[in-house]
């Protein structure tokens, strides 16, 4: 059992795939049910604490898991009870229950334990569970002091983060072989308590991963203000929102920012660190600028729609936010050849390319190969994607984000990363992890200026 950073996220199809294949080269289904059972036994006799256990039980494979589950914990001498939906019915699930040496009891009704573990349904669910399957998972989660949920919680969508009916919160959720989309999309997402990855040994080919702690360009003794690299902040009409995403660079380690704005404030403005200069459009023709950031408070007027197009024509790695998502058009985002990240919420992703029908990890990715763009999708489920295919899931950061001015925090942070030379895909998780952990430094009620400030002290 370990935790989730940077592990590679599979489909449902892809998890079957990573199965057949490993099959193909000898493993049978029997060993990696075997393997998948005494995973899960280790991880419930580590977190149960000794405590009585009841395992629910599936038709399929996943029940399959539960039966060899209980049989390791009773071997361990562990009190552990196993309640049925249903009889078995795939030959490895008939297979595993032959191993339980124990009693079996239907789940309607099942006493509760203090430990519950759910291996009724488990990756690939296209439909809700009946409903007295759900009635019982409900009324036995709800008495249990601990519940753990094997591969998903039953009723989850593997691919979308969609419940597919009433599905009780769980404490921990223990991943098998790999971590599934829903894991880390909402809602289902948070259902899940902790997430945590049982190796079965089987093979994983992906673009897509869980975002891990970045490798954060460091200075040496041989930096220099423009080497760190330099952010050019586009300004428009809410100098604000501006001013924050400029600060937001500066202290995710950017070395020198500069903020063009049509009517710079005086030199009492603070930070004093930050460069302020009158706008022109021979402004971005600067060739030590490493990225351009335009959209917080940038206006949506015609004014703000010419400083847009100028920063696209400038060939400058982009970061574009805020009101230039109102703005911009993926078809003259193309003629942009340059590096270039968009931060969309929800609402400016629909803008700009439309509802997303099939989830949203599959839209995320469709966008990207679209704009030719990375996609930083916001909300309490960020996704990031690239042109390529490549993708990452972030996991929920802090309630607290949903603040004014937090999203110019992260434009500014993912600026300062583009600007130090990383590739867009890394800039984006770069910025998004600091944004994260600047969050859970500041706790409860900060605001946006508080958080652009944490940024310091993360950095490190």
């Amino acid at each position: 059992m370990s935790p989730i950073d940077g592990a590679p996220v599979l489909t449902a199809a892809q998890m079957r795939a990573a199965e057949g294949q490993a099959m193909a080269g000898g493993v049978s289904e029997a060993e990696l049910m075997q393997r998948a059972g005494e995973g899960i036994a280790r991880a419930v006799a580590r977190v149960a604490a000794g405590r009585k256990t009841l395992i629910l039980c599936g038709p399929g494979n996943n029940g399959g898991d539960g039966y060899i589950a209980a049989a390791a914990l009773q071997r361990q001498g562990l009190s552990v009870r196993v309640a049925v939906s249903d009889e078995p019915r795939s030959y490895g699930a008939r297979r595993a229950k032959a191993a339980w040496n124990g009693t079996v009891e239907a789940m309607a009704d099942a006493e509760p334990a203090p430990v519950l573990v759910d291996a009724v349904f488990g990756t690939g669910l296209s439909r809700a569970p009946d409903a007295a399957v759900q009635a019982a998972l409900r009324r036995l989660a709800s008495a249990a002091w601990l519940c753990i949920a094997v591969d998903l919680p039953s009723g989850i969508a593997s691919d979308d983060g969609t419940p597919l009916g009433a599905v009780p919160g769980f404490d921990v959720t223990l991943a098998l072989g790999a971590v599934k989309p829903s894991h880390l999309l909402q809602p289902a997402a948070g259902l899940m308590g902790q997430v945590r990855l049982i190796e079965i040994g089987v093979a994983v080919d992906t673009k897509i991963r869980v975002m891990k702690r970045p490798d954060l360009p460091q200075p040496d003794a041989t930096s220099h203000k423009y080497s760190r690299g330099m952010v050019a902040i586009v300004a428009g009409s809410m100098s604000g929102a501006s001013e924050l995403a400029a600060m937001a660079a500066l202290r995710a380690g950017a070395g020198y920012v500069l903020h063009l704005s049509s009517d710079p404030p005086s030199g009492s403005a603070r930070p004093h660190a930050v460069v302020r200069r009158a706008y022109a459009p021979d402004a971005l023709r600067e060739d030590r600028i490493g990225a351009v950031v335009i959209g917080p408070g940038l206006g949506r007027d015609e004014d703000a729609r010419e400083r847009l197009e100028t920063a696209i024509a400038s060939g400058r790695p982009l970061v574009i936010d805020g009101d230039a998502l109102r703005l911009v058009d993926i078809a003259t985002l193309h003629r942009h050849e340059g590096r270039k990240i968009l931060t969309p919420h929800g609402g400016e992703f629909a803008h700009l390319f439309g509802e997303m029908p099939e989830g949203k990890l599959a839209a995320t990715l469709r966008a990207a190969e679209r704009s030719g763009a990375v996609i930083v999708h916001k909300g309490a489920d960020t996704v990031i994607a690239a042109p390529d295919g490549r993708a990452i899931l972030c996991p929920e950061a802090s309630p607290w984000l949903s603040t004014a001015g937090t999203g110019d925090v992260l434009a500014g942070a993912v600026g300062a990363m583009l600007a130090a030379g990383m590739e867009p895909l890394a800039a984006a998780e770069a910025g998004v992890w600091l944004h994260a952990q600047a969050a859970r430094a500041c706790g409860a009620a900060f605001i946006a200026d508080d958080l652009a400030e944490a940024l310091s002290a993360v950095r490190g």
